[in-house]
């Protein structure tokens, strides 16, 4: 990759600023001064500093987003703020976009990412992942409500498959699992044995478990052992 995209990618500063930088003999391969803007170098084992920083690119991101109400899982919206507004500023050059979706008034776990690989493999229900959702209802859950969501439910636009639901002590309270994302799932599925969902925020995806320190509305980068435990 040429130096001055690898600094510019990293998002240290702006493509036409790095050249100037390079030219300024501000910038270091392996500890050597290099004035070349279209320099060749390995992004995967070349270090480059400048000014004595570390400079690190990574071609993909993986955020963590506690996505809060009044947000649209998009890129962009003409009516509605998009989840992107909610990138940190360091970030954003990224162009990371939601994976799967949240509705406007659901909250929490909400990947965003510029891999579509990665996305593919974490929204499509042949890989089985679930998410875990918890919701407050309108009325008490009951066994039979169990019964229902584990036998998976047909809909005119998509057949659900087998979800699971469990009660907690106020049966009002519940924690539902679902494979798929489709619109307004979870709503419709508790719709379908008699409830209204009052609240609902999503904790999980696969293994990864929202970070209970994470304050509403913000995002922080992905461990390797996190992105893994996605499909674990």
């Amino acid at each position: 990759m040429r130096l001055d995209r690898y600094i510019a990618n990293s998002g240290f500063a702006a493509r036409s600023a790095v050249k100037k930088l390079i030219r300024g003999g501000k910038v270091s391969v392996n500890g050597a001064p290099v004035k070349r803007a279209d320099a060749k170098i390995d992004e995967n084992a070349d270090e480059v500093r400048v000014g004595g920083e570390l400079i690190r690119y990574d071609k993909f991101i993986y955020l963590m987003l506690n996505k809060p109400q009044g947000y649209v899982s998009a890129t962009e919206d003409k009516r509605y703020k998009p989840v992107t507004e909610l990138i940190p500023p360091e970030y954003a050059h990224y162009n990371a976009f939601p994976v799967g979706r949240l509705d406007i008034d659901t909250e929490g776990l909400l990947i965003l990412s510029n891999d579509g690989d990665f996305a593919h493999r974490v929204i499509t229900p042949k890989k089985n992942i679930y998410k875990r959702y918890y919701a407050e209802l309108d009325k008490a859950a009951e066994t039979a409500d169990i019964q229902a969501f584990e036998a998976g439910m047909e809909f005119k636009d998509f057949t659900a498959k087998p979800a699971r639901l469990e009660i907690t002590a106020d049966p009002t309270r519940v924690y539902i699992e679902i494979a798929e994302g489709k619109y307004h799932q979870v709503k419709r599925m508790c719709e379908r044995v008699g409830k209204t969902v009052l609240f609902l925020k999503r904790i999980k995806i696969g293994g990864l478990a929202l970070d209970e320190n994470l304050p509403s509305g913000a995002a922080r980068p992905l461990t390797d052992d996190e992105i893994k435990s996605i499909f674990e």
